[in-house]
């Protein structure tokens, strides 16, 4: 079994659920008391959101280098960023380390073919739904991406911010989250990417008639496949 690297705290909250995940994930291929070998570097979100306030993604781009580095040092074989959002420096982290990255925008658009479908909605913070360092692997299988109108967007930011990455789920946050994802589907698209790990702690598949991509778990799934590979 390979060692997994997590860097997380990008929130917490959602950096639990990867740890749930992967070891649940692990448990079920082997059984017993079998569980897997990770080692989390846990950072301070609060110097994340700093950065992103001042546009200073080169800060962040060391922050990651420090985990990820020490990772490495520390035996991980390959890195899992917790988040959405935080690969926008995934490329250029990995020109820094000697271990892969496993991409969460890669995997995603993996299990968006094996659907068979061909056009999907993205729902994240505004980097994540307005640039492409996510939606450029989906684009580039065929995939056609939409993404929620400006005063939606607006709406799953602050919201993401100020609710769900504190681990506040509301009810009334789930209604507008599904009103965005009724039009969403209203426009065409087969499919919704959750495309901020929190997100799926609000949203569940049973609550849209279409198929939902829980990126945190499509994720989690992934370094599994890679720790038993």
């Amino acid at each position: 079994m390979k060692t997994i690297g997590l860097i997380g705290g990008t929130s917490w909250v959602s950096t639990i659920d990867y740890y749930r995940y992967i070891n649940e994930g692990i448990n079920a291929r082997l059984g017993g008391l079998e569980f897997a070998r990770c080692i989390i570097h846990s950072l301070n979100f609060g110097d994340i959101q700093r950065n992103n306030d001042t546009q200073n993604w080169d800060g962040t781009l060391e922050l990651f280098t420090e985990a990820a580095q020490n990772l490495e040092k520390s035996g991980a074989t390959a890195i899992v960023i917790c988040a959405n959002t935080l690969h926008k420096i995934a490329d250029r982290l990995q020109e820094r380390i000697g271990i892969p990255i496993i991409h969460i925008g890669t995997v995603t658009a993996d299990a968006i073919v094996q659907k068979g479908l061909h056009k999907v909605a993205i729902l994240g913070t505004k980097y994540t739904m307005e640039q492409d360092f996510i939606t450029k692997k989906m684009v580039e299988k065929g995939i056609e991406i939409i993404i929620p109108n400006e005063v939606d967007r607006e709406y799953i930011a602050n919201n993401i911010a100020t609710e769900l990455a504190k681990n506040i789920f509301t009810e009334s946050s789930k209604q507008t989250y599904l009103t965005i994802i009724h039009k969403l589907v209203a426009e065409g698209a087969e499919g919704i990417v959750l495309g901020c790990t929190e997100i799926p702690m609000l949203i569940k598949p049973e609550d849209v008639s279409v198929s939902i991509f829980d990126t945190a778990a499509i994720h989690a799934a992934a370094a599994v496949e890679f720790s038993l590979a």
